[in-house]
């Protein structure tokens, strides 16, 4: 009886062992750490990004952190898991309207956010790119 037991259920749990082997390994490759923020390197911000700069700190940075660095609320922007290649500007526009399901980060979800236009985001956007930008990602 014990046998038929085992024969029924190890492949299931080879198999969940393998996925989160995989997972793990998948999210140490992404750059995924158990510190909540990265180091960024400031620069000198051209006029709209200092203007996304304002808005971002206002709006932003209390889960994203000072300088999109991170914070143990949400993730690092600063960060290749946000380049424009995997995360494009239209997934930046849409996230305070529509929120973001958690799909890189054991960060949750991050819900909508109220009063964000899309002429705000889109200096938000500017901002986060030149900080990308002057930090090796773009």
């Amino acid at each position: 009886m014990m046998n038929k037991i085992k024969d029924k259920f190890m492949p299931t749990l080879l198999v969940g062992v393998l996925v989160g082997g995989i997972a793990v390994i998948a999210f140490k490759n992404t750059g995924g750490s158990s510190g909540y923020s990265v180091p960024v390197k400031t620069v000198k911000l051209s006029r709209a990004a200092k203007e996304g700069e304002i808005i971002f700190n206002a709006s932003c940075a209390s889960c994203h952190g000072v300088n999109a660095s991170g914070t143990e609320s949400g993730p690092p922007l600063i960060h290749k898991i946000y380049e424009p290649s995997h995360h494009g500007d239209a997934a930046f526009l849409m996230a305070p309207k529509r929120g973001v399901r958690a799909h890189h980060w054991p960060y949750g979800n991050m819900p909508p956010v109220e009063g964000i236009t899309d002429q705000h985001t889109r200096k938000i956007v500017r901002y986060v790119r030149e900080l990308q930008r002057a930090n090796g990602i773009l």
